[in-house]
């Protein structure tokens, strides 16, 4: 599991940011891609990496602002043209679906595959026997959402050497006894999965902010997260002006990390403000608040372990 960042700026593009989108590669885990935001030449960007377009399966959009949207409809109808054929959900704050049937009713646009659309409130989003998605509405100049993404605790490890002491050898038998509660061998002993399975291996958790103001309240729900991605447009010593535009700071989202307990922080959404030489001075910030602090930059990947 890992994030790759396709977008890293905030409110237009820059020489060398991108606007909003974010990958998580799920393809060991369900062999897709959710995407996160899919601001202008979200697309293109795409094209310098690896990643296959009909792969994505899921697009979470965390608010409606065109550094964060531009890049759909040029997205959806590339997806029909390289071989999607697989039903894509789209979720977002009310008004995505709109944007999205006007944009491909006007250009003429048909797809060649089915799209929903999720229109979404505070709660539980999505949820199958893999993974829970939950949404929290920031504090932005507009409908603003944080994803959190959960990954169900896994099975443990089934104890070989336990088996082997059964007599029961290595084969097909290994993964319909990790399988199922309980099993029926050929000599008629029944072997119950919990005495030969380790305990449950803890599910990731993944918590992505959208635009927003900071607000202590707000780790609450970022708690315990193996990693926290915020948005940080501003320097430290721009705190009126984050506020003024309701964005944050690099210490601010530091602040944040520190007081829900997460493992990594993510900064993203850099305003264009800030050149290459000033990334140091950004990571310093927040580093000093929340030591496990990095600033993404377009095409950065970060593995979730």
């Amino acid at each position: 599991m890992e994030l790759t960042f396709l977008g890293t700026g905030a409110g237009m593009p820059s020489k060398d940011r991108n606007v909003s989108a974010i990958i998580l590669n799920l393809l060991q885990e369900r062999n897709s891609l959710w995407l996160f935001d899919c601001g202008e030449a979200t697309q293109h960007q795409i094209l310098h990496t690896k990643i296959k377009p009909r792969k994505i399966n899921k697009i979470f959009i965390t608010h409606l602002h065109g550094d964060h949207i531009f890049g759909l409809p040029g997205l959806l109808s590339s997806r029909s043209f390289q071989g999607g054929e697989n039903p894509l959900t789209i979720f977002g704050p009310l008004g995505i679906k709109e944007y999205i049937d006007t944009c491909l009713q006007i250009s003429e646009t048909h797809l060649q595959y089915d799209i929903q659309i999720v229109e979404i409130k505070e709660g539980t989003i999505f949820e199958d026997d893999t993974f829970i998605v939950q949404c929290k509405q920031l504090s932005h100049n507009m409908r603003s959402f944080a994803f959190k993404i959960i990954e169900k605790d896994q099975l443990g490890q089934l104890n070989i050497n336990k088996l082997q002491s059964l007599g029961i050898k290595p084969g097909p038998i290994y993964r319909t006894i990790k399988e199922k509660e309980q099993i029926m061998l050929e000599n008629g002993n029944l072997l119950h999965r919990k005495d030969f399975i380790g305990p449950p291996k803890r599910g990731k958790v993944i918590t992505i902010f959208g635009d927003t103001t900071y607000k202590e309240e707000h780790a609450s729900f970022a708690m315990n997260s193996d990693v926290l991605v915020h948005e940080a447009t501003f320097e430290a010593d721009k705190e009126k002006l984050a506020t003024n535009y309701f964005h944050s700071t690099t210490v601010q989202a530091a602040k944040l990390a520190r007081n829900a307990n997460v493992k990594s922080l993510i900064l993203t959404h850099i305003s264009s403000r800030y050149q290459l030489e000033d990334m140091n001075l950004l990571a310093k910030e927040a580093q000093n608040i929340f030591p496990n602090s990095h600033i993404a930059f377009d095409f950065y990947t970060f593995s979730i372990k």
